[in-house]
């Protein structure tokens, strides 16, 4: 680090002319790199593959384009007969025709009655040639609607719905683009850095992410001439990318301040800074990094494609953070720096007091921190993967208004997410028959094609309940094992089979992923800290981080305990698949840069003094103000996250923020200090066989009591 200060000091212009460059070229292409970004999201597995089979040989269907849902309902006090029912069936023909190559599922096609609710309401089921990628097209229920809308007769109420719809229907909504909710966590951002600096540099590293936002685009789009990347990533880049290049200009323009103010000169106090600041980012950096690479080791082309791009964003801003800006430091750094309102010649007197009463009573604190993350983490265990609830999607759009209607007349939610059978064409009728006997199904029927393509036939399975739910789940459980095996049937696919393949293939070996990163995670620790046993608490903490913030994410969207007076969404019933894994990838090792800052301190004031307590005490004064604030930066980047329309980016904002801010607040500044407080001089034991392997020198081979320790009432 100090070799690559020195460098980049003796070539300020060259640094600042290239990143210039960069960052002026990653701005002149960010709307090609957003229109390059995939709305796909492939998932391995059987129910996959039957999907495929079905787009390809129906030419519609598929679990990415689930089926358009047209609702006629009949004039209040009309009774209900033969002449209303074919009037609603030519009135639901004619909706389908808007959409040439739509296959139209409905009463009078299937001879169903079971398309008939009470009170002469009719539904139709239409299934639309896919667009793009895949995925149903963008407002293709508009012609739908509108002739539905111009040939009912009068008096007749008419509504178009579906999980494409509603999902259209929330994206749509009262959101905010990806531009105004960086400007709102940007606008967040300043004035956290305004209280903390009390001085114009608190700008500093609003430029250091202005900087690092496109120059991560720029590497984006070059990376979508190569591989498929998800849509999802641009939210990640614009306020992850802010959030963590924050974060690391806070921790380097604080420790320069801090050497300035003990009478180093300004160019050394960079040195100084970035020998010790700058070498906790790059192991900050490297660890969030690695977290998530590890997406690319997941079966899931999507993930995969995410996992890459996102490994950008670290690299990028550890790259800002120990280039540019130790040259602004260097150059521009005191001129900016006024009127300094604040100064860093002392630790923070509120956070020393903090730490010595928590080491006064460091069992006790560490006990109660651990009571509140267990309380925060036991909604865990009931997490549930799927896709959210219909309820919980476009709240007060007409799409939820037709399937609200249709669910009173006796028509469950179900019909949403159909499950489709592939078989020969000669046994689909019997498997329809088969299917409509299973607990849990309100009707199933054989979709007409003549000649059978492919010498196929399909069949459509409505069940009650929604995949996401549990019932849902089990009739979906319940029709596998009853029709997957029988002779003539291809595949079992839609959605819940898709989203139970996607639960099996990738979580099945999550712990294993976990486990890897786990371990070299450590590894890196250990040889940063010098500490086996620092290096195990940091992953420990780490993991309980991902409990809480996970427990959160249940409690707040699955179970509804606050989605609905924050978002006015109720509860989603279950967590989208994916969200888990983004969560696990960002708040693993953004939680961990808090570690390293803190223990990096701790150890530097330790190898000074000798005495943990001290150690301890100096490091939490002097760490703990930025750590809280980085924290609370980020969170209020993640705040301006959930304004997303989507409700998954929703979900996983809420983790994130969650997990960030009691990470800071409650593991970082509570069970920290307090474990170390109570460990004593465990904590820096580092046997020589572990040593020589990390290459770094033996620590406190045999531990002993700790006066300082003793002094303080402790062991």
């Amino acid at each position: 680090m100090t070799r690559l200060t020195g460098i980049v000091l003796r070539h300020k212009r060259l640094v600042v002319l290239a990143w210039l460059m960069i960052a002026v070229a990653g701005f002149a292409t960010i709307s090609k790199a957003t229109s390059a970004l995939s709305q796909s999201f492939s998932i391995p597995g059987p129910a996959f593959a039957t999907d495929s089979a079905i787009v390809r040989l129906y030419h519609s269907g598929g679990f990415q384009n689930p089926p358009v849902v047209l609702t006629a309902m009949i004039p209040p006090g009309a009774g209900p007969g033969p002449a209303t029912l074919a009037e609603a069936g030519r009135l639901l023909a004619a909706a389908a025709r808007a959409v040439p190559g739509s296959r139209l599922a409905d009463q009078a096609t299937t001879g169903d009655t079971r398309f008939a609710g009470a009170g002469g309401a009719s539904f139709a089921l239409v299934f639309i040639p896919p667009g793009p990628g895949g995925s149903q097209p963008a407002n293709s229920a508009g012609p739908i609607g509108r002739v539905m809308a111009a040939a009912a007769p009068a008096g007749w109420q008419t509504g178009v719905s579906g999980l494409g719809q509603l999902e259209a229907d929330t994206s749509g909504g009262k959101g905010t683009s990806t531009l105004t909710e960086t400007l709102l966590g940007g606008l967040g951002a300043l004035a956290v850095l305004a209280v903390v600096f009390a001085s114009f540099i608190a700008l500093l590293p609003l430029l250091m992410a202005a900087v690092a936002i496109p120059a991560t685009f720029l590497l984006v789009y070059a990376l979508t001439q190569v591989t498929s990347v998800n849509f999802i990533v641009q939210y990640l880049i614009a306020l992850i990318g802010l959030g963590v290049t924050i974060d690391y200009s806070l921790l380097v323009v604080t420790r320069w301040r801090e050497n300035r103010a003990a009478g180093l000169d300004n160019e050394a106090s960079v040195s100084a800074a970035m020998r010790t600041a700058g070498r906790a980012v790059v192991f900050s950096g490297t660890t969030v990094a690695i977290s998530l690479l590890a997406l690319v080791a997941l079966p899931v082309a999507f993930l995969r494609g995410m996992g890459l791009a996102a490994f950008s964003i670290p690299l990028t801003t550890v790259a800002v953070a120990i280039t540019l800006l130790p040259v602004l430091l260097a150059t521009i750094g005191p001129t900016v720096d006024h009127p300094r309102l604040r100064r860093e010649a002392h630790a923070s007197r509120p956070w020393t007091w903090w730490a010595r009463l928590v080491l006064r009573h460091r069992a006790a604190a560490f006990a109660g921190g651990l009571l509140v993350v267990a309380a925060l983490a036991v909604p865990l265990f009931s997490l549930r993967l799927g896709e959210p609830a219909s309820k919980a999607l476009a709240p007060g759009s007409t799409a939820q208004a037709a399937l609200t209607r249709l669910e009173s007349r006796g028509i469950p939610r179900g019909i949403v997410s159909p499950i489709d059978v592939l078989a020969t064409a000669g046994r689909a009728g019997a498997v329809a028959r088969q299917a409509r006997h299973i607990p849990g199904i309100y009707t199933a029927f054989n979709t007409a094609a003549n000649p059978p393509p492919g010498g196929t036939g399909l069949v459509e399975i409505l069940p009650v309940a929604e995949p996401g739910t549990a019932a849902g789940a089990a009739t979906l459980t319940a029709v596998q094992q009853a029709i997957a095996g029988e002779p003539g049937v291809i595949g079992v696919g839609g959605q819940g089979a898709s989203d139970a393949g996607f639960t099996s293939a990738v979580y099945g070996s999550f712990p294993l992923m976990l486990a890897l990163i786990a371990l070299v995670t450590l590894i890196l620790l250990a040889r940063a800290f010098r500490s086996l046993v620092l290096a195990v608490k940091a992953v420990i903490f780490n993991l309980a981080s991902l409990g809480v913030a996970y427990g959160v994410m249940v409690l707040v969207w699955q179970q509804g305990h606050g989605s609905h007076a924050l978002w006015s969404i109720p509860a989603t019933g279950s967590i989208t698949v994916y969200v888990p894994l983004l969560a696990f990838a960002f708040l693993f090792g953004l939680s961990m840069d808090y570690e390293v800052f803190i223990l990096s301190r701790i150890r530097e004031e330790y190898d000074a003094t000798g005495s943990t307590d001290h150690a301890v005490v100096t490091g939490i004064g002097r760490t703990a103000r930025l750590v809280t604030s980085a924290a609370l930066i980020l969170f209020l980047a993640f705040l301006a996250l959930s304004a997303t329309p989507e409700t998954a980016i929703k979900m996983l904002a809420t983790a994130l923020g969650a997990g960030i801010l009691l990470d800071a607040i409650i593991i970082r500044s509570l069970l920290l200090p307090a474990l170390i407080g109570v460990l004593g001089r465990w904590n820096w034991w580092l046997p020589t066989t572990a040593a020589r392997i990390l290459r770094v020198a033996p620590s406190a081979p045999v531990p002993g009591p700790d006066r300082s320790l003793l002094r303080a009432g402790g062991r």
